[in-house]
C-alpha cells in the first residue's frame, strides 16, 4: 500500500525491519527504514521499493544478472524486478541476492 501523505509528513524516526520481525510486530510507518541485504545494512527513506531498486541499493546494478529474495515469515520468497515491497508490511526480516547463474539450494 502506498503512503498517501508525503514522506515528510511521517515521524522522523528509524524502523529496523529485523528488529520488528524479532519482536513480532508490524513496522511503523516512518521516514527511514533499516534493511539488510545480504550481510550489509542500509537506511532507506521510502516506505516501499521495487526488486530492481533493492538490487541497485545493494550495488547489483546489472539487474539482469541477479535475483533478489526476501525472508518473509521465515521463508525465502523471490521478488520480481518490478514488484513492490512495502516496508510497513509485517514479517519481512531481510533480503538476499543470488546471481542468476547460481543454483538455489
Amino acid at each position: 500500500m502506498e503512503n498517501l501523505a508525503g514522506i515528510e509528513d511521517l515521524p522522523d524516526e528509524l524502523e529496523d525491519l529485523e528488529v520488528c520481525m524479532k519482536e513480532g510486530r508490524a513496522p511503523r510507518c516512518v521516514q527511514r527504514y533499516r534493511i539488510r541485504i545480504d550481510r550489509e545494512q542500509y537506511v532507506v527513506h521510502v516506505t516501499f521499493m521495487t526488486g530492481q531498486q533493492l538490487l541497485e541499493v545493494a550495488g547489483k546494478c546489472d539487474v539482469k544478472r541477479w535475483k533478489i529474495f526476501q525472508k518473509l515469515h521465515g521463508k525465502m520468497v523471490e521478488i520480481g524486478l518490478n514488484e513492490r515491497v512495502s516496508f510497513t508490511e509485517p514479517g519481512i526480516e531481510k533480503f538476499k541476492t543470488l546471481p542468476l547463474d547460481q543454483t538455489e539450494g
